[in-house]
């Protein structure tokens, strides 16, 4: 059956199921680049960059409502890069209890490396798609997202 032949359901399904599967792979090869290039984890690069987009520091409530996981997945991580002097933990003014995390200046250096080899990586593996290709499937996807709440 053709695609013009097949149900609209089953077309979307296929979209679905394609989408899926090009971000395991892109997902996948980030991870083994960061790990043998960086020796660092794509969940400490998701730390790092929130915390690098706002340098005065995060909660670590916010920090984890922003990176759509609990508090246990972020603590870990926080630990390990605030034992590695990559980020530090700073009280929050008028608040004894609260404790905000941002990046040191060794953390800083450390993610601008990464994050530039990261763009490198996502630019290598989607070499074979066209700037106008690129802006379609953005405008899809936009559209995709106002459709699904």
């Amino acid at each position: 059956m053709n695609a013009q032949n097949r149900p609209l359901s089953k077309q979307r399904l296929r979209v679905w199921l394609k989408m899926l599967a090009a971000q395991r792979t892109i997902e996948t090869r980030l991870r083994e680049r960061l790990r043998l290039d960086h020796d660092s984890t794509l969940p400490r690069f998701d730390v790092l960059s929130a915390l690098d987009r706002y340098r005065d520091g995060l909660r670590m409530s916010d920090l984890s409502a922003r990176l759509k996981v609990s508090n246990g997945n972020v603590t870990g991580i926080v630990e390990r890069l605030v034992s590695e002097a990559l980020v530090e933990r700073v009280a929050v003014d008028g608040d004894r209890r609260a404790m905000r995390v941002r990046l040191t200046e060794a953390g800083i250096a450390r993610f601008a490396a990464m994050a530039a080899d990261h763009e490198t990586w996502v630019n290598e593996m989607m070499a074979g798609v066209s700037a106008t290709e690129l802006d379609s499937l953005i405008d899809l996807l936009d559209r995709m997202g106002e459709h699904s709440e």
